[in-house]
C-alpha cells in the first residue's frame, strides 16, 4: 500500500477557526495512508504580476511544499459567500507565473464548515470555479458542507456526533481513492 503525501489548505487565518477544528478532524478519520502536511498561508504578501520574474521567500515555500504533495485538500469558510481573500491570494501565488500551476493535474478536494445551514456550499462553487481554471483534478462527490455547532468537535479533532463521524470518514475514503484514480493516470513526479 502506498502512502500519498496531501498537503492541506485551512482557508481562515482566525486563531478560532472552526474550519481548523474541521481540519484536525478530517486529518483523525483518514485512511493511514494519507500523510498530511498543512500549506499555510497566513505569511504570503498579495499576489502581483511584479512578482512573477523574483518571487518571495513565502510564495517560493508555498511552491516547494505543494510540488511535494500529491494531492490537496482545501479546508475552507465561506466569507461573503466567496473565497476568503487569504485562501484565494495563495492560490494566485501557486498557480503563477504563467506557465508554472503548482495545480495542474492535481488531485483536490473541498470541504468547509460554518455555523449555517449551507455550510460553505456558496464559497464551495466559487473556489471549485478557480480550481477548475487550475485544471486541479477535483473530486466532485460527495460534496461537503458541514453546519457546525457548538460541541460537535473536541479541540483536537474528535467527532461527537456519529452520524457526522461517518460522514467525514466517508469523505476522507472517496478521496484516498480519488487521489489513487488520479495518481495512475496522472503520476506526479
Amino acid at each position: 500500500m502506498s502512502t500519498y503525501k496531501v498537503g492541506y489548505f485551512v482557508g481562515s487565518l482566525s486563531s478560532t477557526s472552526i474550519n481548523r477544528v474541521l481540519s484536525r478532524a478530517l486529518l483523525r478519520l483518514a485512511p493511514q495512508d494519507l500523510e498530511f502536511t498543512e500549506l499555510p498561508i497566513g505569511g504570503l504578501p498579495l499576489y502581483s504580476p511584479d512578482f512573477d520574474s523574483d518571487y518571495p521567500a513565502e510564495a517560493q515555500a508555498l511552491k516547494a511544499a505543494i510540488a511535494a504533495s500529491q494531492a490537496v485538500l482545501f479546508v475552507t469558510p465561506e466569507y461573503n459567500r466567496s473565497i476568503p481573500g487569504a485562501l484565494k491570494n495563495a492560490i494566485d501565488w501557486a498557480s503563477r507565473p504563467w506557465g508554472q500551476n503548482s495545480f495542474d493535474h492535481m488531485p483536490a478536494a473541498v470541504i468547509g464548515a460554518s455555523p449555517g445551514q449551507i455550510g460553505t456550499a456558496v464559497g464551495q462553487q466559487s473556489l471549485r470555479a478557480v480550481l477548475s481554471f487550475c485544471n486541479a483534478r477535483q473530486m466532485t462527490a460527495p460534496e461537503a458542507y458541514i453546519t457546525f455547532r457548538p460541541g460537535l468537535f473536541t479541540d483536537n479533532g474528535e467527532v461527537t456526533d456519529d452520524s457526522t463521524a461517518t460522514f467525514l470518514a466517508d469523505f476522507m475514503r472517496e478521496f484516498h481513492d480519488h487521489i489513487e484514480r488520479v495518481l495512475t493516470v496522472l503520476p506526479r513526479s
